[in-house]
C-alpha cells in the first residue's frame, strides 16, 4: 500500500485495536488499514491472558458497581451499563464465530460461574439487599443467592473447606458468567485481517511523532526497531489504542480535547496456582469486597483461568505502585507525561490520592505469606506452596481536569477523540477489553458519524450487534432474544 494514502492507522495490536479493524473492515472492506504494534507479536500487552483477569465484566459479581448509598440503597446503575456493554462484545462476537473470522468459541470464550462471596454480619447483609435488588431486572434475575454454607460449599467447595462454622457467609451465584482469553480474540482478529485486501500489519514498530498536515492528515512517523529505520505514514485517521502508551502519543498529536488529560499507573500481581487437583475444584470467579480504605482496582478475587498452557487458578490482584505505563515501559513514563496542561491536575489529584499513593507503596512490598493471608480469606486451606507470584498488566488511571476540585482521579474507561473526527485514543483501564464493542462503536460515532448515519453502516451495524442503538436496559424481550442467541452460539449454556 502507499503509504501517502492510507485511510485508518491503528496504533497498538491488543483488544481495542483489532476489534476497531474488525469493525471497519467489516463496514468497508476498501479501506486502507495499517496497523503498528511496538512488540514482536499481537495481543502481548495488557490484552495478554496473564496480564489481566479474563473476566467477562457483566456486573454479576464485582460488587463495586453496586454501591450501598447513605440512605441504606443499593444504586445498581452502573451495574446496568456495565452489563449492557458487555452484551454488544457478546453479540459481535457471536457474529464473528458465525462469519468464520473468531473459531471455535471456546478457544477464547469459557462458561465460568460468576460469583460474589463475604463474610460477616454488615456484609452479608448487603449482599442480600444487592440481590434482591438486582433479580427484579431482567438483566440479573438468573442471580440465585445462599447464605446456607451447604449451598455455598456445593458451589464453592475451595472457599468453604474448613472454614470456621460459626463465620455468617453468603454468596450469590449467575451460572452463565464466563471466562474470556482476550488475547486470543485479538490474535483471531489480526489473522482475519492479514488475509484481507488493503490491511499490513507491522510489527516491532514505534511510533515517534504524530503531526497534523495542513491538508487534514496526520503524518505518523514509525520507527522500525528490528532495521533502525525511520519513514512516516500519511493518513486521514489515527486511533490510539495501546493501553497505557496511549496518553503519551495523544500528547504528541497535540489536540485541543487531550488538554489536562494525565495517567495515574498502577502495577498488578497475582497469586498463581496450576496443580490440577486443587484446580479442579474451582470452578467460578468469586469476587469479594475490597478492604476499607482501598481503591476499586484492588477489589480481590479468585478465579478459574483458562489459558494457553492449560487452567489455572489466580487470585488478587494485587496493586501496586509503579511509574510506568506499560509492563514493556519505561519508569520514566509518569515524568515524561506531565505537561504544563496537565501538572495543576496532577498535582491536584496527586495531594487527594495520597492515601492511595501510600497504599500501593505498602501493597507492592508485601511478602508472600503476607499475601497468602489474603488468600486464605477466600481460600481457607490454601498452601503456600501451591502458589507463586505473577506480575499483570500495567493500568493507567484517568486523571482530567475538574471544574470543582481543579483535578480529579477517575476509575474508568474514556474515549478522546478530535473535533474533526481524525484522531481518537481509549484512555484508563477497568472494565477494559470487556467493553472493547461499545467503546469501539462510540469511536466510530464521533469520527465517522456521516458514515455511520448512511443506510449502509446502520444496516451492517445491526446485523452485527442486533440491539445497537437499542436499549436491553429497558426492553426485557430484546434482551431476551439476543442473550439465548449468544449464548447458544458462543457455548455458554
Amino acid at each position: 500500500m502507499d503509504k501517502k494514502d492510507i485511510d485508518v492507522v491503528l496504533i497498538g495490536a491488543g483488544a481495542m485495536s483489532t476489534c476497531l479493524g474488525m469493525l471497519l473492515k467489516q463496514l468497508d472492506p476498501a479501506l486502507k488499514i495499517i496497523m503498528v504494534e511496538r512488540l514482536d507479536g499481537v495481543g502481548k500487552e495488557s490484552t495478554a491472558s496473564h496480564n489481566n483477569a479474563g473476566t467477562g465484566h457483566a456486573a454479576y459479581c464485582e460488587l463495586n458497581y453496586t454501591p450501598l448509598q447513605e440512605d441504606g440503597s443499593i444504586d445498581i446503575t452502573k451495574a446496568l451499563s456495565i452489563n449492557e456493554s458487555f452484551e454488544l462484545s457478546l453479540q459481535f462476537w457471536s457474529y464473528c464465530v458465525e462469519n468464520g473470522s473468531l473459531p471455535d468459541p471456546t478457544r477464547f470464550i469459557n462458561s465460568v460461574p460468576h460469583q460474589s462471596f463475604v463474610w460477616g454480619e454488615d456484609n452479608v447483609a448487603y449482599l442480600r439487599k444487592r440481590y434482591e435488588v438486582m433479580r427484579e431486572h431482567p438483566m440479573f434475575e438468573e442471580m440465585e443467592f445462599s447464605d446456607d454454607p451447604a449451598v455455598i460449599a456445593e458451589w464453592l467447595p475451595l472457599v468453604m473447606q474448613n472454614r470456621d462454622p460459626n463465620e455468617k457467609v453468603a454468596a450469590t451465584r449467575i451460572a452463565h458468567g464466563s471466562d474470556v482469553n482476550f488475547g486470543r480474540i485479538a490474535r483471531a482478529f489480526a489473522r482475519y485481517l492479514r488475509e484481507q485486501d488493503n490491511f499490513d500489519l507491522r510489527l516491532n514498530i514505534n511510533v515517534t511523532d504524530l503531526e497534523k498536515q495542513d491538508d487534514g492528515r496526520w503524518k505518523v512517523m514509525i520507527e522500525d526497531l528490528n532495521l533502525e529505520q525511520r519513514e512516516p505514514i500519511y493518513t486521514k485517521f489515527v486511533f490510539l489504542g495501546l493501553g497505557g502508551g496511549a496518553l503519551p502519543l495523544l500528547q504528541k498529536a497535540d489536540i485541543p480535547e487531550a488538554d489536562g488529560y494525565g495517567g495515574f499507573p498502577v502495577s498488578g500481581q497475582w497469586l498463581i496456582c496450576r496443580k490440577p487437583d486443587i484446580v479442579a475444584k474451582h470452578n467460578a470467579k468469586v469476587y469479594g469486597k475490597a478492604a476499607v480504605g482501598s481503591p476499586p482496582m484492588s477489589v480481590p478475587h479468585l478465579d478459574k483461568r483458562v489459558l494457553e498452557d492449560g487452567n489455572a487458578l489466580l487470585f488478587g490482584p494485587f496493586a501496586g505502585f509503579t511509574t510506568k505505563f506499560l509492563v514493556h515501559g519505561s519508569k520514566f513514563d509518569l515524568i515524561k507525561s506531565t505537561k504544563f496542561d496537565n501538572i495543576l491536575p496532577l498535582t491536584i489529584a496527586g495531594f487527594r490520592n495520597f492515601d492511595l499513593t501510600k497504599y500501593l507503596v505498602k501493597e507492592s512490598r508485601k511478602s508472600h505469606e503476607e499475601r497468602m493471608e489474603s488468600l486464605r480469606h477466600y481460600f481457607p486451606d490454601a498452601d503456600a506452596d501451591d502458589w507463586v507470584f505473577a506480575e499483570a498488566g500495567q493500568r493507567v488511571q484517568i486523571i482530567k481536569k475538574d471544574k470543582d476540585s481543579g483535578g480529579k482521579l477517575e476509575f474508568g474507561t474514556e474515549v478522546v477523540s478530535s473535533a474533526d473526527g481524525s484522531i481518537s485514543a481509549l484512555l484508563g483501564a477497568s472494565p477494559g477489553a470487556s467493553v472493547t464493542v461499545k467503546a469501539m462503536l462510540e469511536v466510530l460515532e464521533s469520527c465517522y458519524s456521516e458514515r455511520m448515519a448512511t443506510e449502509e453502516w446502520q444496516a451492517k451495524i445491526q446485523e452485527m450487534i442486533p440491539s445497537y442503538k437499542k436499549s436491553l436496559i429497558d426492553d426485557p424481550a430484546l434482551l431476551k432474544t439476543v442473550r439465548s442467541r449468544t449464548l447458544k452460539t458462543l457455548k455458554l449454556a
